[in-house]
């Protein structure tokens, strides 16, 4: 069973004080790289082996004999890391389509943790000395590196807005890694909200039957699917294609949501099972608890609904 990685907690201010270190929170897909027997294996954030999509980084395998890091696969686009660029690479399953796209639009690892070390668990040891251990193994190579720290987290924030990154991880000197855990010891500050929503029904582009022009989305809690939203923004072209024809293999009968969908935005839905994981990115959420202005950013096959639940729940 693959190990799950430590999860950081939302927050809406970051952390300051000597005893916390900040990293640039990059828009890219969770992954835990495991180098042992000569081979690399990349492993999502729901335990998906996602090596073969990424045939670019498989020189890391060479590196070292034994090594167990935690990292970011993040595609730059003009400088700035672009989820739905990422996205085109997130479900090739084709060995020769996987190698023709880390030609056109290859990924970087950004790698930023150190849990293992020639058959040694450091997940004990706390931030400092990881991360002391992981700039001295000198990660700088064609597809990946380790980002810098910083000791000014405010600073940081600002810059990371100026420069349209996501935001901020800041994460206490002194703390463990805390194994499949949220754990307040990493807190994560973003400018716009990202939301993980679970879709549970489209409608079509204005005349159209079969185009998708907006999906209908919940979050997921132990009464249900509670509906906050329909999100058309960010679908145009390949990535309303793309998920279009995922959403067409799970028609189901009746709407999956726990509570009414309003008539405004339940005419003329295709309710479909409720499988499919996106982010949205969101100015928060207004009164009645629906998101405000979403756009669409991607899909999220390392993401499952309870991953959804979890987060919701921390």
């Amino acid at each position: 069973m693959p190990m799950s990685p430590m999860l950081a907690t939302p927050g809406d201010q970051v952390p300051t004080g000597p005893d916390w270190v900040h990293e640039v929170k990059w828009d890219g897909m969770r992954v835990l790289a495991d180098v042992h027997d000569g081979r690399l294996w990349l492993t999502s954030r729901n335990g998906n082996d996602v090596t073969a999509a990424y045939p670019e980084l498989a020189p890391v395998a060479q590196l070292y004999d034994d090594v167990l890091l935690d990292a970011e696969i993040v595609v730059f686009d003009d400088g700035v890391p672009s989820f739905a660029a990422l996205a085109e690479r997130m479900h090739v399953r084709s060995a020769g389509k996987a190698l023709t796209l880390s030609r056109t639009r290859p990924v970087t690892l950004m790698v930023f943790d150190l849990l293992r070390l020639f058959g040694t668990d450091l997940t004990g040891q706390p931030w400092q000395a990881r991360r002391e251990l992981l700039e001295r193994l000198e990660l700088a190579g064609p597809r990946w590196q380790v980002p810098p720290t910083y000791a000014d987290g405010e600073e940081l924030f600002a810059a990371t807005a100026e420069q349209g990154l996501e935001g901020v991880v800041s994460k206490r000197r002194g703390s463990g890694y805390a194994v499949g855990r949220r754990s307040p010891d990493w807190v994560k500050v973003a400018h716009r909200h990202l939301v993980s929503a679970v879709v549970g029904g489209w409608r079509p582009e204005t005349d159209s039957t079969s185009r998708l022009g907006a999906v209908l989305v919940g979050v997921p809690d132990a009464d249900g699917l509670h509906f906050v939203g329909r999100v058309g923004s960010g679908l145009a072209g390949r990535a309303g294609a793309m998920l279009g024809r995922i959403l067409g293999d799970l028609d189901a009968p009746v709407s999956p949501f726990a509570d009414p969908v309003p008539r405004e935005d339940a005419v003329g839905a295709h309710w479909v099972r409720p499988q499919v994981v996106i982010d949205v990115r969101t100015l928060g959420r207004s009164g009645g608890g629906r998101l405000r202005q979403p756009s669409y950013v991607g899909i999220r096959p390392d993401l499952t609904v309870a991953d959804v639940r979890a987060d919701r729940d921390a």
